[in-house]
């Protein structure tokens, strides 16, 4: 690759920081994501399992001695590793020959099966999640404020420009994909539909070997798409896919095809959060649902900026799912992680960050700026409940993330607003 045409990812600096830890790096995540490009760029000699030419050479040689593909300098890529599982052996078995760090970056877009892999590598090879582009990374955000500083109480007010609702109905269709960048919406709307076709039609059967009926991983799909950013159970997706089908499907039968989605980085759900907070509210244990991008949604919904003009609910819950995968990419940059929250009192947080020290910040996230006032007084009564609880630890800050806001800045009640499209790590 030509190194010079590179475009800087946020996760580059962890990629630099575990390379001089470990021995090796497994990046993993969706495909079309840009693992490839990221990995290429941090090595210094490839080998792309994938490539066809020779009928299959590459992985031809990589079956019958592993060795052999690992020479090469260092760091050396080894492009899906998942399609000779043993090589995941042999990269440890050479890192523990030496004590040198950074020597491989191995990419992987599906998890395998243990088959054929007989160490865990725990100690040699670490490992890291790839996401899509983030709205800062494709030249979306500003950038005008850091989340991590924003989560230690430090934002310099600033005008952020104004955002129209076609633009947000744009960066939705159009997911984080590198391959989209610049392309109109209509074209960039084909890309996830190929992407779910791929999927469904391939990945699902190679990941295993195992046929499975596509009719209904398709059905089980859209009622994921249907169900973005919600914490629907799996006995409601499970009827969800009966509605539509005359054979019933079994809930055990939905949970392994959720596991497949996984194992392929196809769904990235966001946990309840495991709070510390020594109180007698009972929090919901429902992981809220959540492709790994949300043009994947929107494509499974068919949707359109014309649609979603007419359909603000859905529009509202497919930006939530955009906030939330910026979030989580941004918080992982500083060892963050995000959650949500939700008790059986009704109360609710779109997101909780939880920061590496344990203490955690609240986030609400609205479509325009109308609703800043309803999130932030939402917001600031939950603190409060929180406060009057016996040991109960309120959250660190209070922030409402908005669409329509063309300003970041702190409200008098104490809660930061902050639009999206002025975010970064």
């Amino acid at each position: 690759m030509d190194k010079k045409n590179y475009r800087p990812r946020v996760i580059d600096r962890k990629i630099e920081e575990h390379l001089n830890i470990f021995g090796a790096l497994c990046i993993e995540g969706p495909k079309w994501c840009g693992k490839t490009w990221t990995s290429s760029y941090h090595s210094n000699s490839e080998i792309y399992l994938g490539d066809p030419s020779g009928n299959f050479q590459n992985r031809r040689l990589a079956q019958l001695s592993p060795d052999l593909v690992l020479q090469g300098d260092a760091p050396r890529l080894i492009d899906e590793w998942q399609e000779v599982p043993p090589l995941w052996d042999a990269v440890r078995f050479q890192v523990d020959q030496t004590s040198e760090k950074g020597r491989f970056i191995l990419t992987g877009s599906s998890t395998p099966n243990h088959k054929g892999i007989l160490h865990s590598g725990a100690g040699r090879i670490a490992r890291l999640r790839m996401r899509p582009m983030s709205l800062f990374e494709s030249g979306d955000s500003s950038g005008a404020v850091s989340l991590q500083a924003l989560c230690e109480g430090k934002l310099e007010p600033a005008m952020t420009g104004e955002v129209r609702l076609t633009d947000l109905i744009y960066y939705i269709l159009r997911g984080g994909w590198p391959a989209s960048l610049g392309l109109p919406a209509q074209d960039a709307a084909l890309l996830p539909m190929q992407y779910l076709d791929a999927i469904v039609d391939d990945d699902v059967y190679r990941i295993d070997g195992v046929k499975r009926d596509t009719i209904k991983i398709r059905l089980l799909l859209r009622s994921l798409a249907r169900n973005e950013s919600t914490t629907v159970t799996n006995r409601s997706l499970k009827n969800d896919v009966k509605e539509k089908d005359d054979e019933d499907i079994d809930v055990d039968t939905i949970a392994s095809y959720l596991d497949i989605f996984f194992r392929l980085f196809l769904i990235e759900n966001q946990l309840p959060f495991a709070t510390k907070i020594r109180s007698s509210v009972r929090v919901k244990q429902a992981e809220k649902r959540h492709f790994a991008d949300p043009s994947l949604a929107a494509a499974l919904l068919g949707a359109t900026e014309e649609k979603l003009l007419g359909d603000l609910n859905t529009f509202g819950l497919l930006f939530e799912a955009l906030c939330e995968r910026d979030l989580r990419i941004y918080a992982d940059t500083f060892g963050a992680q995000l959650f949500h929250y939700q008790d059986y009192q009704n109360r609710e947080i779109d997101a909780v960050i939880q920061l590496p020290g344990g203490d955690w910040c609240a986030f609400e996230i609205k479509l325009g700026a109308n609703q800043i006032d309803e999130a932030a007084a939402s917001l600031v009564k939950l603190k409060n409940d929180i406060e009057r609880e016996p040991g109960g630890i309120p959250p660190k800050i209070l922030c409402v993330i908005c669409g329509m806001s063309s300003a970041a800045y702190r409200r008098e009640d104490g809660v930061y607003v902050v639009p999206v499209t002025a975010l970064r790590e």
